[in-house]
């Protein structure tokens, strides 16, 4: 009887751990929302964080970045692009940064609503360009796909999608209903962290690159919000978005050592966008934004050029 009662303990303690340790974590409360570098506007689905940068009157460039990186992986391509005149308009995805912790499945519909809705709240209402960067790229194509009389071009930086390798480095395990969900929120922190040390590299924008993407498994509500896009939008293919696309000027970005997205997606994104035009940074991983701005600012001041 006691060998059950100690068993049952047990059991109960695991099922209950994972929301032991989420709810030790810290939340975005609104006076932390407070001190974020920008604005937080409040959307149909919850609170997001966003920032302006260059001059009012400069054709807007929309960027969305990725899967667990906040909108400072754009750092460097805000300065560049702001220097060539544009108007940058980043922002936060929910679950990430200084957003909101949005419950609901991380959806393309779930993103593709916080960016029309973003869009609306600021009155951009003309034309525009966007870039992608990683799983923001899916995002960035099927915002184009639904809005191609608004967008002038698409720039995709490492991008998700393209194939099933390209969808993401978790086994089937940790995405399982269930035994995913506890995974994620007992060993995920760890495993993300264990990651970003394994592919740490040396980045010229912000020294700290890894260690602030670190920080972000400590905050309640970032690592579901991982999981949910694990499970709803990464493994969808970018290119039938894509091939609706056609017509719209498109450059893609690729880093020639990147191991979260090889350089072989370049060919299959060729065959199914013959137009789109390609640089690869020779020596980059998936932070080329954060490793090679040079090359990344030199090759976006030709294509938008042209």
């Amino acid at each position: 009887m006691t060998a059950l009662i100690v068993i049952g303990a047990f059991l109960l303690l695991l099922a209950a751990l994972p929301f032991l340790i989420e709810a030790m974590r810290t939340p975005m409360s609104k006076a932390r929302q407070n001190t974020a570098p920008g604005q937080i506007a409040s959307l149909s689905q919850g609170a997001t964080h966003f920032r302006w940068h260059g001059r009012e009157d400069g054709k807007v460039v929309l960027c969305i970045h990725g899967l667990s990186t906040p909108s400072y992986v754009f750092a460097a391509t805000e300065r560049s692009l702001a220097g060539l005149g544009y108007r940058v308009l980043s922002y936060d995805l929910y679950g990430r940064g200084h957003s909101a912790r949005v419950k609901g499945d991380q959806t393309l519909a779930f993103f593709l609503t916080q960016v029309d809705d973003l869009l609306r709240d600021q009155n951009v209402d003309g034309k525009l360009n966007v870039l992608g960067f990683s799983m923001g790229a899916q995002i960035a194509t099927a915002f184009t796909a639904q809005n191609l009389n608004r967008v002038d071009a698409l720039i995709l930086v490492a991008p998700a999608g393209v194939s099933p390798k390209t969808a993401g480095n978790r086994s089937s395990l940790w995405q399982a209903p269930i035994i995913g969900d506890w995974m994620t929120r007992v060993a995920g922190g760890w495993n993300l962290r264990r990651e970003l040390v394994e592919h740490r590299s040396i980045a010229t924008v912000i020294p700290d690159f890894e260690d602030r993407q670190a920080g972000e498994t400590y905050m309640r509500g970032f690592l579901p919000a991982v999981l949910s896009s694990r499970r709803h939008l990464l493994p969808m293919s970018l290119t039938p978005n894509l091939k609706r696309c056609q017509g719209i000027p498109t450059l893609a970005f690729w880093g020639t050592d990147d191991p979260i997205v090889p350089l072989s997606a370049m060919g299959q994104l060729a065959r199914h966008a013959p137009d789109a035009h390609h640089a690869q940074i020779k020596g980059a991983g998936h932070n080329l934004l954060q490793t090679h701005p040079a090359q990344v600012a030199d090759h976006l001041a030709v294509f938008l050029k042209t």
